[in-house]
C-alpha cells in the first residue's frame, strides 16, 4: 500500500513539474555545498543526528539526474540511512563525523532518504 501511494505521489509530482515553469531555488537546506542547478559536483547535504532528532527533517533538495549526493553526517551514535531509490540503498554511518555517498539517481521524481531507527525522513531528493 505504501509503495502504491509513493508511486502515485511521484507520478503526480512529475506531471506537475512538467507543467510548471521556473522554480524556487530556496529548497536546499542550509549547509548544501553546491549551487542550485549545478550538476558539476556532488550535492552536499549536512546531516546531524542528536538523540531522537535529525536535521534536516524532511527538507526537499533539488538534484540533477545522475548527480552524486554526499551526506556529511555528524552523529552521536552509529546508524543506517535508507534511500528509497531504484535500486534501494542502505548506507551505514559511524559515530562522529563521516561522509556517506548516495549512488547517482537517474530517474526523475522524489526520492525519500530516511532514518529507519528514528522513523523520520531526513530529506527528499527532487531529481530533475
Amino acid at each position: 500500500m505504501r509503495r502504491a501511494l509513493a508511486t502515485l505521489a511521484v507520478l503526480t509530482l512529475t506531471l506537475g513539474a512538467t507543467a510548471a515553469c521556473g522554480g524556487d531555488d530556496s529548497s536546499s537546506p542550509s549547509g548544501s555545498g553546491t549551487a542550485a542547478g549545478s550538476s558539476d559536483g556532488p550535492q552536499v547535504i549536512e546531516v546531524t543526528f542528536d538523540g531522537d532528532s535529525v536535521t534536516p527533517n524532511g527538507d526537499r533538495v533539488e538534484v540533477q539526474h545522475g548527480q552524486p549526493v554526499e551526506l556529511r553526517v555528524t552523529a552521536d551514535a552509529p546508524g543506517e540511512i535508507h534511500v528509497h531509490s531504484e535500486p534501494e540503498q542502505e548506507l551505514e554511518y559511524d559515530k562522529g563525523t563521516s561522509t556517506v555517498e548516495i549512488a547517482p539517481i537517474d530517474a526523475p521524481g522524489i526520492v525519500d532518504v530516511e532514518s529507519h531507527t528514528l522513523d523520520k525522513t531526513i530529506v527528499q531528493l527532487e531529481v530533475r
